[in-house]
């Protein structure tokens, strides 16, 4: 049997390599995933759930669930894909008990430049006309938060995915396991009251 490779090696393999060698059972590369992917699938689960502490548990809960099932994993589909469909998964579930009430439209607690933070920040106001003030926009943003909130965790998911994660329909339908039309369906619904709220909010 081949020695090992270092972490320096593991560094350099693609995510399919580490995987299978997660799935033989070499827990250094379990941990080369998860430092990998910890950043990512805490931001998306933190957007989901509003609350670090909660996020860390729940992202933690999702790398054990990718653990335990690992040798389930099909390389067919993109790891990544994959990875975070468990984890929206377990936020969901984690919402539905909770009910949560509201959600983060600031950038990711783990952005470290202005550009992570913005890359990461969830803004439509963005896109309504420059001619708010700044007060406007505040309360623009508010009703935006309260509006997302109140929409069903699988709508959340994908407006969540889509505006924040930046993915395409394709990839939102792989990582939710959801077909290519329901999608769309769910993105368009959850578009359509955003604006409605945002129709209020000027009314």
């Amino acid at each position: 049997m081949p020695p090992p490779p270092s972490q320096l090696d593991l560094a350099n393999l693609p995510d399919a390599d580490v995987v299978r060698l997660a799935q033989e059972g070499r827990e250094a590369a379990f941990r080369e995933l998860v430092r990998r992917y910890e950043r990512p699938v805490f931001s998306l689960v933190f957007r989901m759930v509003r609350d670090r502490e909660t996020a860390e548990d729940l992202a933690q809960d999702a790398f054990i669930k990718v653990l335990n099932h690992i040798d389930k994993y099909s390389p067919e589909f993109k790891f990544s894909s994959w990875l975070f469909k468990i984890a929206n998964n377990v936020a969901i579930d984690w919402m539905r008990r909770k009910r949560l009430d509201t959600v983060s439209m600031d950038g990711s607690p783990h952005a470290t430049t202005a550009a992570e933070v913005e890359a990461t920040t969830f803004d439509l106001a963005a896109q309504q006309e420059s001619a708010l003030d700044e007060l406007e926009a505040r309360e623009l943003g508010t009703a935006i938060e309260r509006a997302i909130a109140k929409l069903r965790p699988e709508y959340r998911s994908c407006i969540m995915l889509r505006h924040v994660e930046g993915r395409s329909y394709e990839e939102i339908a792989t990582t939710l396991d959801l077909p290519l039309g329901t999608v769309k369906t769910y993105i368009h619904r959850a578009r359509h009251e955003l604006r409605r709220a945002l129709e209020d909010l000027r009314q």
